[in-house]
C-alpha cells in the first residue's frame, strides 16, 4: 500500500468521527521561541493545551511535518546507522480538546489497526504508564488482546513531554513485533529491542510542567496521538527498511544513478543519510528556514554538509543535492505542494550552500589531517571549533572524520568554545508579548475582537476587558479599527476615548490570542461604569503605512521578474516612514538591476491599478498561483490581495485602493543580511519625494562649490579625486624622504657596547615607528638593538627593535615590559619588535635610561 493511501485512510477514518482536518503547520514554528523546529503534531495546538486560547473545534485530525534534530528530541546521530530513524518525518495524529478522552482514543486506535488495516493482533503489544490504572482497565476490556500483552512502564517510556517545559501527561503506546518468528516474542523486548516498533502513541495531556519542573493540572484534559507515517507504511508493506518505501525510493534511485553505487541494507548508510537529509532540508527551506551560522540556520547547514560528506564517501565529488529535488517532489507533491512552488529557491540555496562548502572542504580536510597527526587518538574540542569557525565544518562532520580514524573528540570542550562565541555575538531581541496568565478584568467570558479597520479609521466600540501591566493598560474591544501588528506591518497608533476617559494607544499586539490595545491612561480611571468608547487611529500614519505595504507587494514581484523566480520574501517591516524587505538572493544588486526594479514598481504606480481583495479557500488560492509567504501558517479561508495581473499574494494587511496613491518609490539601500539573504530599504510617497529633493539640493551645492554644470559634475569630481591621489602620493614620497634623512642622522648616534650596537635616545621629530624599526634593522644588519622614545598625540611611546641574531639572548617583547612600567603604561609585541604606550611624557627620558641599563646588564 502506498504512503499517500495510508495517509488518506487515516484522515478519512477520523473525519468520519467528526474530526475536522487541520493542515500541517510549517516546520519552522510560529511564535514559539522554545522550538527550533516543529517536532510533534501538537506544537500548533500548544496554546490550546495551556489554556491561552480557546479552540475553534473540539476535535482535529492532521498529518504534521516534523523535524527532530535538536534539543530533547534529536534523531540526527541515528539517521543512516539503522533503516528506520529520520530527521524529517510525518506525524499522523488525532486530537481532542476537552472532548473525548481515554476510552474513545483507545477503542478507535484498536478499531483502525485491527478492523480497517487488519494488522496481525498476534504481533501487537500495548504499554501504559505505571500509575495509569484507567488506561490499563480500558485495554483489558478491548477484544482480541490478552492481558499479558498489556505492559506497564515508567516515566522514561510512558510519560510524554514535548520538552523541558510545557504540556505533558501519561501515554499508552501500541507496538508491533516485526520479527520473522512469532514464537520468539517476549514482553521484555518491548521498549528494548528493535524488532518491537512503536507505531502509535496515545498521549493523555493533563499537566503542564513549569521551569522548576513542577506539574500543574491543565484547565481541561486533552488527547494528542501521534503515529509516524513512515513507520506504519513499512509495517503495512511488510518491510523493516523505511528507505525501500515509495517516500524514499525515487530519491534513492537518483542517488544510485549519480554515484553508480546500488543501495543495499548493509552498506547503504550514505544513501539513507542523503535521502533523509534532503527531505529535511527541502521542507525546512520551503517553510522559510535558511542555512546560516546560528540557531535554526546552523542546524540546516550542519545537515546539508553532513549529506555532502556522505555523498563524498560514495564518490560524488560535484554538487548534486539540487538534482534530487524533483525526485522528492514526485513523492509528496499531492499533499505538500509547497516544495514544488518553492523549487527555484530551494535549488539555488542547495547549490550555493553545497558549492560554498566544497570550496572549503578540501582545505578543511587537509587541516583536519594535520591536526589528527598531532593528536594521538584524541582530537581537542578547540581544534574542532577552529574547523567549524574557519572552514565551516559542523561538529557532526568532525566526529564522523574522527570515527573514521578511530579517534575521540572532546565534545564538552567544543561546546564551551561555542558558548563563548554565542556570548560575544549575543544581541537584544524585541519583546514578543508572550505574557502568561493575564489577570483580566472583564464583563464577559468570551473575549474576541472584530477588526473593522480595512475601510474605516474610527469606530464606536465596547470595552470587553482590561488589565494593568507595569504602567501600561491592556484594553480589549469588541471591534476595532486598529491594525494589530502582524505580517511585518506595524500596528496603528491613536486614541480610545469617551467623555470621562482618554487613552493614548501606543501599540496593538496579539497577546496569547487576544488583541490588546497597549495604552497610556491620560485621563480618568478604567472601570465598567462606562464601557462605550470611540476608537480612532492616526489617519495620516495609516495612509503612509498602507502605501509602504502595497509597495512591498510590487517590489516582491519586481524582484522576481528582474532576478529570477527563486526570489522569496524572507521578512519585512512596514511602518509610516519606510519599508524594509528581506529577500533570498546571493549577490548584491547592480546599479542596472536597481534601476530596472524601480522602473517596474514606479510604472505600476503610474498605471494607478485598482487593488482587489477577495476571501478564498487556501487550497484554491495556491492552485491559482497566489503567493504564500515563508513561514506563515494560514487558515483554510484566506484573504488574497490582487494587483491586477501583476501580483497576487495572501495578505491580511492594509493596502491602498489604487497603486497611484503610493506616489513614488525609491530604493535607499541593498545590503547582505546573512548568507543568501539580502535586505532592501525603500521609501514611498512624500518620504521618497523629500529624499529626492534632498539629493537635488546636494547636487546643486556641489555644482556651486565646484563651478560645474550638471553634465560635467561627475567628470569634475573624478578629476578632483585623481588629482588628490597624485598629491597624496607625492606627499607620501616627501614624508618618506624626510624620515630617511632623520634616520640617517640617528644611525650616526649609535654606540657600541661589547660588540653590540645600541641606539638609545628620545626623538623629538614626528616619525613612523614601524619605518624606523625596518630601516634600523636593514642598515645595521646584525648585533644591533634600538631603544627610542617618541611622543605621539601628547603621549609617550617607547619602541624596541633588534636584529635577529640577538634574539637568543634578548627579546624585544620582554625588554618593552621594563620600559612600560617606567611610563605607567603597557605594551607588547614580537621577539624582534615591540612597543609600549604610557601616560606621562615627563618620564620618557628616565624610562629610556633605566631600560637601557637593564639591557646592558644582559649583553
Amino acid at each position: 500500500m502506498k504512503s499517500f493511501e495510508i495517509r488518506k485512510q487515516f484522515i478519512d477514518f477520523f473525519k468520519e468521527k467528526e474530526h475536522p482536518f487541520i493542515r500541517s503547520s510549517p516546520v519552522v514554528p510560529l511564535n514559539d521561541p522554545t522550538l527550533l523546529f516543529a517536532n510533534a503534531g501538537m506544537n500548533q495546538f500548544k496554546d490550546i493545551f495551556l489554556g491561552n486560547r480557546k479552540p475553534d473545534f473540539n476535535r482535529a485530525v492532521n498529518s504534521q511535518k516534523c523535524i527532530r534534530v535538536s534539543g530533547k528530541h534529536n534523531d540526527l546521530e541515528e539517521v543512516g546507522v539503522d533503516n528506520f530513524h529520520h530527521t524529517f518525518f510525518e506525524m499522523l495524529g488525532n486530537w481532542s480538546f476537552g472532548d473525548y478522552y481515554k476510552q474513545d482514543s483507545i477503542n478507535w486506535a484498536w478499531e483502525l489497526f485491527t478492523k480497517h488495516w487488519n494488522l496481525d493482533v498476534n504481533r501487537l503489544w500495548v504499554t501504559v504508564y505505571k500509575d495509569d490504572d484507567e488506561s490499563y482497565d480500558i485495554w483489558r476490556k478491548v477484544r482480541n488482546i490478552s492481558n499479558d500483552r498489556i505492559l506497564r512502564f515508567g516515566d522514561k517510556d510512558n510519560f510524554w513531554e514535548m520538552g523541558d517545559t510545557g504540556p505533558c501527561g501519561p501515554c499508552s503506546e501500541i507496538h508491533y513485533y516485526t520479527g520473522s518468528d512469532l514464537s520468539k516474542q517476549n514482553p521484555h523486548g518491548v521498549n528494548c529491542e528493535q524488532d518491537y516498533r512503536e507505531l502509535w502513541n496515545l498521549v493523555f495531556i493533563q499537566y503542564n510542567r513549569d521551569l522548576n519542573g513542577a506539574l500543574s493540572n491543565l484547565p481541561m484534559k486533552h488527547v494528542d496521538t501521534g503515529m509516524g507515517l513512515e513507520r506504519i507504511t513499512s509495517v503495512m508493506n511488510n518491510t523493516q527498511d523505511h528507505y525501500c518505501l515509495d517516500l524514499f525510493h525515487p530519491i534513492i534511485n537518483k542517488i544510485e544513478n549519480i554515484s553508480n553505487i546500488i543501495y543495499n541494507n548493509t552498506n547503504g548508510t550514505p544513501h539513507r543519510v542523503i535521502s533523509d537529509h534532503l527531505r529535511m532540508l527541502c521542507f525546512s527551506m520551503a517553510d522559510g528556514a535558511i542555512p546560516s551560522n546560528d540557531g535554526r540556520g546552523y542546524v540546516l547547514r550542519r545537515v546539508l554538509r553532513r549529506a555532502v560528506r556522505y555523498g563524498d564517501l560514495i564518490g560524488i565529488k560535484n554538487c548534486f543535492l539540487s538534482s534530487l529535488v524533483d525526485s522528492l517532489i514526485s513523492t509528496v507533491d499531492k499533499f505538500y505542494p509547497e516544495i514544488k512552488s518553492k523549487k527555484d529557491f530551494i535549488v539555488k540555496t542547495l547549490d550555493r550552500e553545497e558549492d560554498l562548502f566544497r570550496n572549503t572542504l578540501e582545505k578543511g580536510l587537509v587541516k583536519f589531517d594535520e591536526i589528527a597527526l598531532k593528536s594521538n587518538k584524541k582530537f581537542s574540542g578547540r581544534s574542532a571549533f577552529k574547523l567549524y569557525d574557519t572552514y565551516g565544518f559542523p561538529f557532526d562532520l568532525t566526529k564522523l572524520l574522527c570515527s573514521e580514524k578511530n579517534m575521540q573528540v572532546n565534545e564538552n570542550e567544543f561546546k564551551e568554545e561555542m558558548e563563548k562565541q554565542k556570548i560575544k555575538s549575543k544581541k537584544l531581541k524585541k519583546d514578543s508579548f508572550e505574557i502568561q496568565n493575564i489577570d483580566w478584568i472583564s464583563k464577559t467570558e468570551k473575549i474576541e475582537t472584530n477588526f473593522i479597520g480595512y475601510n474605516c479609521f474610527k469606530a464606536d466600540c465596547n470595552m470587553l476587558a482590561y488589565c494593568k501591566i507595569s504602567d501600561k493598560y491592556y484594553i480589549v474591544l469588541d471591534q476595532t479599527p486598529f491594525y494589530c501588528e502582524s505580517g511585518g506591518q506595524v500596528s496603528d497608533r491613536g486614541k480610545i476615548y469617551n467623555k470621562s476617559i482618554y487613552l493614548d494607544v501606543l501599540d496593538v499586539q496579539n497577546v496569547n490570542g487576544v488583541i490588546c490595545h497597549i495604552c497610556n491612561l491620560k485621563k480618568g480611571s478604567l472601570n465598567f461604569d462606562i464601557s462605550e468608547f470611540k476608537a480612532e487611529i492616526i489617519k495620516d500614519d495609516r495612509k503612509k503605512i498602507r502605501s509602504n505595504h502595497t509597495a512591498t507587494h510590487l517590489l516582491h514581484e519586481s524582484l522576481k521578474q528582474v532576478l529570477g523566480r527563486h526570489v522569496q520574501q524572507s521578512g519585512s517591516l512596514v511602518d509610516k516612514n519606510r519599508l524594509r524587505f528581506d529577500y533570498t538572493h546571493s549577490s548584491k544588486l547592480s546599479d542596472l538591476e536597481i534601476y530596472e526594479i524601480e522602473r517596474i514598481v514606479n510604472q505600476n504606480i503610474i498605471n494607478n491599478i485598482k487593488l482587489e481583495t477577495n476571501v478564498e479557500n487556501y487550497k484554491d488560492a495556491i492552485e491559482n498561483g497566489v503567493v504564500a509567504l515563508f513561514g506563515e501558517k494560514y487558515e483554510d479561508i484566506v484573504r488574497v490581495v490582487n494587483i491586477s495581473d501583476f501580483s497576487k499574494e495572501l495578505c491580511g494587511g492594509t493596502h491602498v485602493a489604487r497603486t497611484g496613491e503610493i506616489g513614488f518609490f525609491k530604493i535607499l539601500s541593498d545590503s547582505a543580511l546573512s548568507s543568501g539573504v539580502r535586505r532592501i530599504e525603500a521609501a514611498t510617497g512624500i518620504s521618497s519625494v523629500s529624499l529626492m529633493s534632498s539629493y537635488y539640493e546636494k547636487i546643486k551645492s556641489l555644482k556651486s562649490l565646484l563651478g560645474a554644470t550638471e553634465d560635467s559634475l561627475v567628470d569634475t569630481v573624478k578629476n578632483l579625486i585623481t588629482k588628490n591621489l597624485e598629491i597624496e602620493k607625492k606627499n607620501e614620497r616627501l614624508l618618506i624622504e624626510k624620515q630617511q634623512k632623520i634616520i640617517e642622522q640617528l644611525i650616526k648616534k649609535i654606540v657600541t657596547f661589547k660588540n653590540v650596537k645600541i641606539l638609545s635616545l628620545v626623538i623629538k621629530e614626528d616619525i613612523d615607528e614601524n619605518i624606523l624599526s625596518d630601516w634600523f634593522r636593514k642598515k645595521t644588519k646584525n648585533n644591533s638593538i634600538m631603544l627610542v622614545g617618541l611622543i605621539k598625540n601628547s603621549r609617550p611611546i617607547i619602541v624596541c627593535s633588534l636584529t635577529d641574531d640577538l634574539i637568543p639572548k634578548l627579546k624585544a617583547n620582554e625588554i618593552i615590559k621594563i620600559a612600560a612600567k617606567c611610563i605607567n603604561g603597557g605594551g607588547g609585541g614580537k621577539n624582534h619588535f615591540a612597543k609600549a604606550g604610557g601616560k606621562d611624557v615627563k618620564l620618557l627620558d628616565k624610562a629610556i635610561k633605566i631600560t637601557k641599563d637593564e639591557v646592558l646588564k644582559k649583553i
